[in-house]
């Protein structure tokens, strides 16, 4: 290839990045005034999520946690940038071509964001808009590299380019807009300054039943373990939601229905006005890894569901409560689980303050003993009581148990995997849980030795984490390993048989190797 040819194609591949880049952005600030999921990148971003093999879902969650969108929009950029160099190319050679798959990919993009649960028609104009401006800036753009970008012989030698100054002004430009674009959008921006204010203007009444005070022995005083209570800022975030749903308080409302003699319709008003009640609750994410961090407590405020359940009075043959989210993600939660004695809440707030938007404002549910996938449902706007005959979830139809059951588990947070320590005695420590179980005991061993048990801190409630401590005397120097098993109060010891995530949470025991010197 001449390096004439090469540079006019090289700024044609510029000019397709370009364009596509204008598209989306100017989509996704036009975005702003329609529905979340208005956004392109945001549609195709929820849509990737729901289509992706459970393995590969569960690979990106338990690799990346709660970065997994994150990288999940790196790709995106990354193969849309490629696709769109292609097509720049191909606009270099056929621009009438190339415009016609540019207007499908819009048309494409239309679909997708139409397939939401929560758009409809008039949510088509910032793709509308946004694949018209891209179009025009695909095709200035290229006749501005190559004014005779529509030439019909591929083999026939591209005339001397436009002026490359010409082509670089118009190109930023096109970059600068895309840019501003996206920096103000609805991808970047995760929720709108109105929702912020909404959380801030939330205010939540004083509980009717208070969580017990947590006394200073319930942690073991090691640094390097985690605190008992996990900073809002902190606490794991797994969801399905691209783009944190957007929802006013003041319109929020509860629906209950299905098999129940009556419907109950509940909004934040009333559910304010409600005895709410206060307790520590450990949440875990189903596809925690062994020795993972993607479990934390919080202190809830909320009502108990199962005194909402019971204005509904269920049906005698229903067994499960499907939950939904705005976003339309849904649940499959034991009805058993949300009407016995166990501190399931409808939560309103979280560690003293009304419930980040990203962990479900302005309301979701907080259920002990089961993986979130199954229960901890954010942004909830419907309860249908059902069976689990009748009816499946968003998880259960990728392969999940349908039920979720915490599984017994422990982790060492201290020492470090592959930490170099002094010689003497080691102090070795973690965190243990079964919640609405309770941990009993746990066993710590060390370079094949006996099991010896591990001293532990106080139980706050059988919902929570318990943290233990064990030392190591007099360890010698070289490389040792040490092993945690935990034992539930009903007696079950932590298997040491490893299991994937799939089909409920993964199974085996935490080991990490050490240096002493």
């Amino acid at each position: 290839m001449s390096p004439h040819r090469l540079s006019v194609t090289l700024r044609c591949a510029v000019a397709g990045v370009v364009a596509a880049a204008v598209f989306l952005g100017l989509a996704d600030i036009l975005a702003r005034f329609f529905a979340p999921s208005a956004s392109p990148l945001v549609a195709l971003g929820n849509t990737i999520i729901e289509l992706s093999p459970s393995a590969l879902q569960d690979f990106a969650i338990s690799t990346f946690g709660s970065n997994n969108k994150l990288v999940l929009f790196i790709s995106m950029a990354i193969g849309g940038a490629l696709l769109a160099a292609v097509l720049g190319i191909v606009a270099g050679r056929r621009l009438k071509i190339a415009s016609v798959v540019f207007s499908v990919i819009g048309l494409v993009f239309i679909g997708v964001v139409l397939r939401r649960p929560d758009t409809g028609w008039v949510d088509a104009v910032p793709t509308v808009a946004g694949t018209g401006m891209g179009l025009a800036a695909l095709t200035a753009l290229v006749i501005t590299a190559h004014p005779k970008a529509s030439v019909s012989s591929a083999n026939e030698e591209p005339p001397l380019a436009a002026s490359r100054r010409a082509f670089l002004g118009l190109a930023a430009a096109g970059t600068a807009v895309a840019v501003g674009s996206l920096a103000l959008g609805r991808s970047v921006q995760t929720f709108a300054q109105d929702v912020a204010t909404a959380v801030g203007r939330l205010v939540l009444p004083s509980p009717a039943v208070r969580a017990a005070a947590i006394p200073e022995s319930a942690s073991v005083g090691v640094n390097g373990v985690a605190s008992f209570i996990t900073d809002n800022s902190e606490f794991y975030r797994i969801d399905t939601a691209l783009v944190v749903p957007e929802l006013n308080p003041e319109e929020w409302s509860l629906r209950i229905h299905g098999l129940v003699e009556n419907e109950v319709l509940i909004d934040m008003s009333e559910l304010l006005s409600l005895p709410l009640e206060e307790h520590h609750i450990t949440l875990a994410c189903v596809s925690n890894p062994v020795g993972g961090d993607l479990l934390g407590t919080a202190t809830w405020l909320g009502y108990p569901v199962r005194e909402l359940l019971a204005r509904a009075n269920p049906l005698p043959e229903a067994d499960m409560v499907l939950s939904r989210s705005s976003d339309g993600f849904t649940a499959s939660t034991p009805l058993e689980a949300l009407t016995d004695s166990r501190s399931s809440l409808l939560a309103v707030g979280m560690n003293g303050e009304p419930l980040p938007v990203q962990h479900g404002f302005p309301a979701r549910l907080v259920v002990p003993g089961l993986y979130g996938y199954v229960s901890a449902t954010k942004w909830v706007v419907e309860l249908e009581v059902t069976r689990f005959d009748l009816a499946t979830a968003y998880w259960t139809d990728r392969g999940w148990d349908e039920r979720g059951p915490v599984l017994v588990s422990s982790r060492i947070d201290v020492p470090r995997a592959l930490e170099t320590l002094s010689a003497g005695d080691v102090v070795i420590a973690g965190s243990a849980w079964a919640q609405h179980v309770g941990i009993e005991a746990v066993e710590v061993q060390v370079d094949d030795g006996e099991w010896e048990p591990a001293d532990l801190a106080s139980e706050v409630s059988a919902d929570t984490w318990r943290q233990w401590r064990y030392v190591f005397p007099d360890a010698e120097p070289g490389r040792h390993w040490v092993s945690v098993r935990a034992v539930t109060a009903d007696g079950e010891v932590q298997t040491g048989e490893r299991q994937d995530p799939i089909p409920n949470a993964a199974t085996g025991r935490h080991r990490i190797d050490f240096q002493v010197e």
